[in-house]
């Protein structure tokens, strides 16, 4: 059992990464099953979830891999 990223949950105050630069946000949803977000089909599983993160600037929601994400501090 190697490289597991941390889990995450609902509620949860995270950042990532985007185009804009550093995001905020809490998580909405947490999908562990192929999810279709936008028209396109995100690949997640019990092992590597996916987390729908809204921002919390704006109403843009983001789906986001666990690895991609840091939590900060509540």
């Amino acid at each position: 059992m190697g490289g597991m990223s941390e889990r995450y949950k609902v509620g949860d105050h995270v950042s990532w990464n985007s185009e804009a630069g550093r995001v905020r946000g809490t998580i909405t949803k947490v999908h562990t099953s192929d999810f279709d977000y936008k028209g396109h089909t995100h690949r997640a599983s019990d092992d590597d979830p996916q987390y729908e993160i809204k921002s919390d600037k704006t109403d843009h929601v983001a789906a986001h891999k666990g690895s991609a994400l840091s939590k900060l501090q509540t």
